[in-house]
Order: C-alpha cells, then sequence, then structure tokens
C-alpha cells in the first residue's frame, strides 16, 4: 500500500529489492555470490512479512518482552504455570514460523 503522496510503504520497498535480486542479480551471478544473493533475499522476504505483519503479539504471560519471559522461566518463577508456559512458547514458535518459514506447519 502507498500512502496519498505515493510514497512506497518499507514493505513494498523491501519487496522491490528482493525482486531485484531473485531475478536480475541471481541470473548475473554464481557461485558464492548467487549463494549470498539468494541468502539476501531470503532475509528480505522475511522483514517483508515481518512488516506486513498484523496478527495480535503472542502472549507473553504478563511479561513485558520475551527476554523478561524468559529469564523468570530461568529463575524457575514459572514453575508452578508449566502448562501456561508451554502453550504461551508454542504459540510464540508458531507465530515466529508463520514469519520466516511460510507453510512450516503445513509440512
Amino acid at each position: 500500500m502507498t500512502d496519498l503522496h505515493g510514497t512506497p510503504t518499507a514493505a513494498e520497498l523491501v519487496a522491490a529489492v528482493a525482486e531485484f535480486l531473485e531475478t536480475d542479480v541471481l541470473q548475473a551471478t554464481s557461485g558464492a555470490v548467487k549463494f549470498h544473493t539468494r541468502v539476501a533475499a531470503n532475509v528480505l522476504r522475511t522483514v517483508e512479512r515481518e512488516l506486513l505483519d498484523d496478527s495480535p503479539a503472542p502472549d507473553l504471560l504478563g511479561f513485558a518482552d520475551e527476554r523478561a519471559l524468559a529469564a523468570a522461566i530461568r529463575s524457575g518463577d514459572l514453575d508452578d504455570r508449566a502448562a501456561e508456559v508451554s502453550a504461551a512458547l508454542r504459540h510464540l514458535v508458531t507465530h515466529r514460523l508463520a514469519v520466516s518459514h511460510p507453510g512450516y506447519d503445513a509440512q
């Protein structure tokens, strides 16, 4: 989507660069450069999906961020909530995979 002034969004810019890499650059390179071009295009496609992702943030069991949740798990503060922690982590990983590797859950 673009705004009224026709300025491309960050997702559109990332997609355009990824497409350039996937078509023009990939076709014109070989060996390590071709491999690195493919990696760069995949990274850009992941960033594009992250920018377009409007799904609700995974439940972090009331913690401000994943780092705080991880610290609570490490310290044993959530040992009595194992089922909740397991469900939250499963949802978090599923959400990450949906962005980084679409279709993974269908395999």
